[in-house]
């Protein structure tokens, strides 16, 4: 037991490093793991590896706030948090974020484990009844989501414009043979990172002063945020396919994130279905042999046979791996925060951009992809996520890019 402890450690702490890099996927280490497993599966026993990667994923998800909050990089787990993440950050209150999403991401574990007896009466006899209909609850959802977020019919004309935008952009690169990995990272990094930091640039935005005396009460709208991310981690477990990033816009519409007074209820969520998607992963699989995360993947593949009594012991690991992940969240975060004050924004923002780009095109390399329809990606990608900046309307429309494929697919499975 003692080794599979250290094991977790080692993998909390790569993920702390792979969360802090922008642009690096938990998806890709695991990858790397996975394909030099053969080497590793020599010198130590499948429970091992994948005790690493269950604590690598759970850590990576928690720790990718910190650079989205205060740098605006987000990748598809992350992109909805960065509008009331930075804000609170321009307010002076970016160490007060990372709290409510160390506590968001330690709270849900908690829920989704006390959760599990509903899973395991519920979720095998409904999920057959529910898969038709995925097509149907996404089409709801989006038209809510357009009217909640809009006050006028100026509004949600422009908000459905741009939902469909974003969705046929996003179909269009997914349907290439472009791995998904890649064409989520060039997306993303357009329509939420290097748009929003063009648009700081344009307003000459600067960091204020963080406050580091925060005393964060768990406040009702925490507790809040805390049951809707452990809800909505249920909810994914009926809607085959989804992960955290469509758990998001759910997580979105249960707390009202789109307002302003929302935003420890959103944030709490956020970060409690990104941080528990490894686990709602592995229980999905146990349940209804759905892994639904990259990680879970891997984790089958070491397991031969994945019992009640494995699905025990990844929630012991999961609760290690959350404690020790939400200390060092917020013993980073308030080190990030000192740090960035010190810093030129506007040069730091530029060198960021620039980063961005350099990383998306090594990426593009590697994978040898055609560089010129990456790069003509992000452009088109960048210009969509200025617009709603210039019109007054929320991001979160910009989802689209990943809920108009996900109606098409579900629709065309059942027709």
């Amino acid at each position: 037991m003692i080794d599979l402890i250290i094991v977790c450690l080692i993998g909390v702490l790569c993920g702390v490093i792979t969360g802090m890099v922008p642009g690096i996927h938990v998806n890709t280490a695991g990858a790397i793991i996975f394909a030099t497993s053969s080497f590793f599966i020599k010198i130590t026993t499948a429970e091992v590896l994948c005790t690493f990667l269950a604590s690598m994923g759970i850590a990576h998800a928690l720790l990718e706030f910190i650079p989205s909050i205060f740098l605006g990089i987000p990748d598809e787990n992350t992109a909805l948090s960065i509008l009331p993440g930075h804000r609170m950050v321009m307010d002076g209150k970016g160490n007060e974020a990372i709290r409510i999403v160390a506590i968001g991401g330690f709270g849900s574990i908690i829920i989704t484990t006390l959760f599990l007896p509903l899973f395991i009466m519920i979720l095998p006899p409904s999920y057959e009844f529910i898969q038709p209909y995925v097509w149907i609850i996404l089409v709801i959802g989006s038209i809510y989501m357009i009217f909640a977020l809009g006050n006028n019919l100026k509004n949600w004309i422009y908000s459905t414009l741009i939902f469909l935008a974003s969705g046929i952009l996003g179909w269009s690169i997914l349907q290439t043979p472009i791995s998904s990995n890649l064409s989520l990272m060039c997306l993303f990094t357009g329509l939420f990172g290097i748009s929003t930091m063009l648009f700081s640039l344009n307003e000459s935005s600067i960091i204020p002063i963080q406050n580091p005396n925060i005393k964060l009460k768990i406040t009702a709208p925490i507790l809040k945020g805390i049951f809707a991310g452990g809800l909505t981690g249920v909810i994914l477990g009926f809607l085959p396919g989804f992960g955290p990033a469509q758990g998001s816009i759910i997580a979105q519409q249960l707390t009202g994130g789109g307002h302003e007074e929302n935003t420890e209820s959103f944030l709490t969520a956020m970060s409690g279905v990104n941080s528990s998607d490894t686990l709602f992963s592995l229980v999905a699989f146990y349940l209804i042999g759905n892994p639904r995360s990259g990680i879970a993947v891997y984790i089958t593949h070491f397991l031969q046979e994945f019992t009640f009594y494995h699905l025990l012991f990844f929630v012991f690991v999961s609760l290690i791996a959350v404690s020790i992940s939400m200390i060092l969240c917020i013993i980073l975060g308030d080190i990030f925060s000192e740090l960035i004050q010190k810093i030129n924004y506007i040069k730091l923002t530029k060198i960021i951009i620039v980063f961005m780009i350099v990383l998306l095109l090594v990426f593009s390399i590697i994978e040898k992809a055609p560089l010129y329809y990456i790069l003509l990606t992000l452009i088109t990608s960048t210009a969509l996520g200025l617009i709603p900046h210039y019109l007054g309307i929320s991001k979160s429309h910009l989802m689209g890019v990943l809920i108009l494929p996900a109606i098409i697919i579900y629709y065309s499975m059942f027709l």
